[in-house]
């Protein structure tokens, strides 16, 4: 058996951070090569879901990189690590509650690991409503926004919530794809009357991704009545999709009002301030500390959704992994193709009042006023503390940009900023954005 060699593993791995996009999971860290001969590459996944996930989603990828690596015609093999025999056996003795037709609930989509911010802070809101009181809060529950922005992963959350506080309710949890699957199966079969049973007897029904009903009569005819025996019998309905009822074109109207009874909640893109708390928590939830600076690039070169930013974690993960490199700003940056700033220009008090000024909504004539109203005081020291760390001025120079007060005032307002600067997650992302624009511009 050839031993791959380190070099072309090296190789293959930058082309899969390279070119990988939002196939990388952070688990491809994990993945070892075990050997290259007669043209076939093998690697070997941490488990049997992993390597269904490779071969489904990442095979093209992989012989690319392998191919572009070794300069041949190479083909890949995945393979699964053989489980742990402790693990077989806590599994053989260990109960495990099945529920009505479910599918698995992935054990990472919980409510505590959904970061909520002001772009999904109602739907999030919502689903743990309907957690805690299934066919009484909202019903339906309907969630759009675009991909990636956390809409499975309330719909899980609401299972998990659902399943620890009433054991014995029923759920049943599918795409939309596989209700229509289902459908088309009963009515060649025969089988209709399984079909509706199936779907007409749980107390929780989560479909995701409804707007695949889009255009298929028959199948709208069978949700339309399963929605409504669900609902004439007060069992709870939640539906995701990525738009609201009425901009899916191709649904029967009645579809569209009966979606539109309850609460429709619409999750939009992250903030800066969420994404810094998102890859915060990811990186937890991996077990891989980040530093601070690092976490701000992710969330400041990724402004598009979750799954992009645990892409990214991802990547970073693979590259020192790989490299055995201690993960820090240099790494984060060739794992994520940005570069380095080149040269600087020295940042300037009026650099920062501008940039304060526009972030907060006030005028310079206001933080240089003696106004001493919150909704000025708090800028101005903002601007204060800036000034005292991103430039070489002395505490009675930086007080004399803002109406000559004196250096006592400069030096608690530095202090008051940086005690809630480490006592508060929001001003400190706020701040290490304000400071990543004033380099930038720089």
């Amino acid at each position: 058996m050839a031993i791959v060699d380190p070099g072309i593993w090296q190789r293959i791995i930058e082309h899969v951070i390279s070119h990988g996009g939002n196939i990388i999971r952070p688990w491809f860290a994990q993945l070892i090569p075990i050997a290259m001969e007669h043209g076939l590459l093998e690697i070997r996944a941490p488990g049997v879901e992993q390597q269904h996930y490779l071969q489904q989603h990442a095979m093209r990828l992989f012989t690319e990189a392998a191919q572009t690596a070794t300069g041949r015609l190479v083909g890949v093999c995945f393979l699964a690590a053989e489980p742990d025999a402790t693990a077989i056996a806590t599994a053989e003795v260990s109960p495990v509650t099945t529920l009505s037709d479910a599918a698995p609930i992935n054990a990472d989509y919980t409510f505590e690991s959904f970061v909520a911010g002001p772009c999904s802070r109602l739907a999030h809101a919502a689903c743990l409503a309907v957690s805690e009181s299934p066919g009484q809060a909202y019903n339906p529950l309907f969630i759009h926004g675009d991909v990636g922005l956390g809409k499975t992963h309330l719909l899980h959350a609401i299972c998990h919530g659902i399943t620890k506080r009433n054991a014995g309710m029923r759920y049943c949890m599918h795409s939309c794809e596989t209700f229509v699957n289902h459908f088309i199966e009963a009515v060649k079969e025969g089988k209709l009357h399984d079909f509706r049973y199936r779907y007409r007897q749980v107390d929780v029904l989560v479909i995701d991704d409804v707007q695949f009903l889009a255009g298929r009569e028959q199948t709208q005819e069978e949700f339309f009545h399963t929605f409504n025996a669900l609902h004439q019998t007060q069992k709870q309905i939640i539906l995701s999709s990525d738009r609201s009822p009425t901009e899916i074109s191709g649904l029967e109207n009645r579809l569209v009002s009966r979606f539109n009874w309850g609460l429709v909640a619409r999750v939009d893109k992250p903030c800066y301030e969420t994404r810094v708390a998102i890859v915060h928590m990811k990186s937890q939830m991996r077990s891989l500390p980040l530093p601070d600076d690092v976490i701000c690039l992710i969330a400041g070169t990724i402004d598009s959704n979750s799954r992009e930013l645990e892409g990214a974690i991802a990547k970073i993960a693979m590259l020192a992994s790989v490299y055995d490199r201690a993960i820090n700003l240099d790494l984060a940056r060739e794992a994520l193709g940005t570069e380095a700033p080149q040269s600087q220009q020295e940042i300037t008090v009026d650099r920062i009042l501008e940039a304060v000024t526009s972030r907060f909504g006030v005028r310079l004539a206001d933080l240089q006023s003696k106004k001493r109203s919150k909704s000025i005081a708090y800028p101005r020291q903002v601007c204060m503390h800036l000034a005292r760390s991103l430039t070489r001025h002395s505490l009675e120079e930086i007080g004399g940009y803002f109406g000559g007060r004196d250096h006592t005032t400069v030096l608690h307002a530095n202090r008051r900023i940086q005690k809630l600067r480490d006592t508060d997650g929001e001003v400190n992302a706020m701040l290490e954005n304000l400071t990543r624009e004033l380099h930038r511009k720089g």
